[in-house]
């Protein structure tokens, strides 16, 4: 067991919080891809609470990458003459099918989820997971924006955008301050959060009038 401490201490030292984050999130999206491959519930929803979906607005863009690496993939099978090099690309090739799969398996597999004493769990995939108490909460409501940025994005003001294909649906106003953490490990506070949500209108629904004990 202190061989193992050890073990992850030389890592910790060594490996950059970024890189260690990248790792762990990979490991948890191929995680996700056997999960939802296997058909099993939803990652970390109870009995009685709600998994609210958000994978709407890129399912067909994902496809279409998938599909686009395959053909890429066949044809430089045909145009690449030398074996070598020819196998460096198929296997980059299947590899970022595979990851672009397990990207999206993550995101369907791990919804957002109302709990039943309110909380409001907001996630994307294995990249991003916060979790808002219910006294946190001042107000929620459905609210269609269309920022620009990246998927995680924080303003001057406090304002953190969860994006998923180039929108928000639902915003949440905080009573205080939320820490939260990015996809590589930076800290950030979050007044105001607007995300994705396939059903805004439940999933408002359920975060006002949580489900009884």
């Amino acid at each position: 067991m202190s061989g193992v401490r050890a073990v992850c201490a030389a890592v910790r030292a060594r490996v950059p919080v970024p890189v260690r984050r990248l790792l762990r999130h990979e490991l948890r999206a191929a995680a996700s891809l056997g999960r939802w491959a296997l058909r099993r519930p939803p990652h970390g929803v109870g009995a009685g609470e709600l998994p609210a979906a958000y994978t709407g607005p890129q399912t067909a863009m994902m496809y279409g990458l998938v599909f686009v690496a395959l053909v890429e993939t066949v044809a430089l099978s045909v145009l690449v003459p030398w074996p070598a090099v020819h196998r460096v690309v198929l296997f980059l090739d299947v590899y970022g099918v595979l990851l672009m799969l397990a990207m999206h398996a993550a995101c369907v597999t791990r919804p957002h989820v109302v709990r039943r004493d309110g909380s409001l769990r907001i996630r994307y995939g294995a990249l991003f997971d916060l979790v808002v108490p219910p006294e946190a909460v001042a107000s929620v409501r459905v609210d269609r924006r269309y920022p620009q940025g990246r998927l995680v994005a924080l303003s001057e003001d406090g304002v953190l955008d969860l994006i998923v294909g180039g929108q928000t649906t639902v915003t949440v106003e905080l009573t205080r301050p939320l820490a939260f953490t990015r996809p590589l490990g930076a800290r950030g506070e979050a007044r105001t959060i607007r995300f994705h949500a396939d059903d805004p209108r439940a999933l408002v629904a359920a975060v006002r009038q949580p489900a009884p004990p």
